[in-house]
């Protein structure tokens, strides 16, 4: 009886099995399911490279931002970088003018205003500086830095160390972290 039941239902597979393709059925083909195993590996790999490149433009996104932020911000700080260069002449010309005149003038009645508001101008545009980040560098009796000093003269000194700073011709400037202009300075040099 199960003999029969058996061929039964065997029959009844072979009837179901009638019309469906070869290498559907199981046991078939053996290519086409090695064909459907390296179709599914390509697609596997294809995946795989998509999401690399997906994280790949993810970075580069995240560096293009950051770069453009970094940019933004150098602007914002460095923004006044060629106006200041601008109005240091007018800063360098405002001292010269102070200083040619002599004392005698200077205790004059008629001259004294003039020179108490040529004071407060210059004091004014130092506080304009402070306030923009634009300091001075020091220069006088300082060792010479090529980075923040160019040296216009060797002046033969026989009691300063050589390479250390006697003379400023124009005084230089940073804008925050930034060289604005060098000073120039005149170096001693070594008696031989």
């Amino acid at each position: 009886m199960t003999q029969k039941k058996n061929e039964a239902d065997d029959n009844a597979a072979a009837k179901e099995m009638e019309g469906v393709p070869e290498h559907l059925r199981e046991g078939g083909d053996e290519p086409a399911a090695n064909a459907d195993a390296e179709r599914i590996a390509m697609l596997e790999e294809q995946l795989a490279a998509a999401k690399q490149d997906v994280l790949y433009a993810q970075a580069d996104t995240q560096n293009v931002r950051r770069r453009m932020e970094k940019e933004a911000t150098d602007a914002r700080a460095y923004a006044a970088t060629n106006f200041a260069r601008d109005i240091l002449s007018v800063s360098d010309n405002l001292t010269r003018a102070l200083d040619a005149i002599p004392a005698e003038l200077r205790e004059n009645e008629k001259m004294k205003p003039l020179v108490t508001g040529l004071e407060a101008t210059g004091r004014e545009l130092e506080s304009v500086f402070a306030k923009n980040g634009i300091t001075r560098i020091a220069a006088m009796g300082m060792p010479l830095d090529p980075n923040l000093h160019q040296a216009m003269v060797e002046i033969p000194t026989p009691d300063t160390a050589a390479g250390t700073i006697v003379a400023e011709m124009q005084a230089g400037y940073m804008i925050k972290d930034r060289l604005l202009r060098p000073a120039l300075v005149g170096v001693a040099k070594s008696g031989d």
